[in-house]
């Protein structure tokens, strides 16, 4: 067991930093394995030597945060454990954890380093492949750079699209015309756009093509000039498909493609277009590639379990 003292200088930001019964504290403690005290100003921190550099960096971030005038809520606390992860300095994860988009309904913060990678990688290239289990926060954090840089006259025109393929439907069996058929497929993208903007303000960027959310086929033909386009569930592509989406960047715009390839629901045989896009353009300048992994989950604390299981079974049959 080892163990630090120090201080906080602002006894107001300290009060909101712990939180209600020193609630936040309790948190660190039962997730890091340590134990807390907190004496006024005065911090302490035992445990192992690396759990107390973590909870340490954790409790600078959360500190950073409250100076900026952010509420420590129970999602931000188990974010600045998520970026502190790793061994990260207390600086940098400060400098990651300053990054903010900006939509009309909210602030949007990264919730772990990998997070805050994506997002730099999105504003700095302008094709940006997003790998990794769901519940990672690659779709939501594109949609909403989207958002921030169209509220920001910075693009004209945000385009999301999807494939329409999932494990055993079939889209000719499913009731309604072709809007009716591929809208559940689309509903995550409508989801994310409704959370960070008013409905009416969604609705009538729909309605004059401001927005446009459709499946992945309507875009053959097209050039998209001064976008932000965003291709979910990109593993259900195939290659010729993958081909047809890449070549429709036009001028000053950005694209990211989204996908995770342990889901791939393409029929046995078929090549998915995301993992032969990977492998082609791995050395292609101006594209960046970002992986998320189980630790950067940010749903409910069951599905890191559950993804986390689920890459142990394909690590074990590798292994076999």
């Amino acid at each position: 067991m080892a163990e630090i003292s120090f201080e906080l200088y602002n006894n107001q930001l300290i009060q909101k930093l712990v939180g209600p019964s020193d609630n936040n504290l309790r948190l660190i403690e039962k997730t890091l394995n340590v134990e807390i005290g907190s004496f006024g100003n005065q911090i302490s921190i035992k445990g192992s030597k690396t759990a107390i550099e973590q909870a340490k960096a954790a409790i600078d971030v959360l500190y950073h945060k409250v100076s900026k005038g952010i509420d420590i809520t129970e999602q931000e606390v188990k974010a600045a454990m998520r970026m502190t992860n790793g061994g990260l300095d207390k600086e940098t994860a400060k400098n990651l954890s300053d990054i903010v988009l900006k939509t009309k309904k909210r602030h949007i913060y990264p919730r772990s380093a990998t997070q805050a990678e994506y997002i730099q990688e999105m504003m700095d290239n302008e094709l940006v492949f997003g790998l990794g289990p769901a519940g990672t926060g690659k779709t939501y954090l594109a949609v909403a750079l989207a958002v921030s840089m169209m509220l920001e006259g910075k693009i004209d025109k945000i385009i999301l699209s999807r494939p329409a393929v999932e494990a055993g439907e079939n889209l000719g069996f499913l009731p309604g015309d072709l809007k009716e058929k591929v809208d559940p497929y689309l509903r995550p993208l409508y989801d994310a756009l409704y959370e960070m903007l008013p409905a009416e303000q969604v609705d009538k960027k729909l309605a004059i093509g401001e927005i446009e959310i459709a499946p992945l086929a309507f875009m053959r033909g097209r050039t998209l000039a001064n976008a932000f386009i965003i291709l979910d569930e990109a593993q259900n592509t195939t290659p010729m498909q993958m081909k047809m989406f890449l070549t429709r960047l036009g001028e000053n715009s950005r694209m990211v493609v989204n996908g995770d390839l342990s889901q791939v629901d393409l029929p046995s045989g078929v090549v998915s277009g995301l993992r032969d896009a990977i492998g082609i353009l791995k050395n292609v300048e101006n594209i960046s590639s970002v992986t998320f992994t189980a630790a950067d989950v940010v749903r409910h604390g069951l599905v890191a379990k559950i993804v986390k299981a689920y890459e142990q079974k394909v690590k074990n049959k590798k292994d076999a």
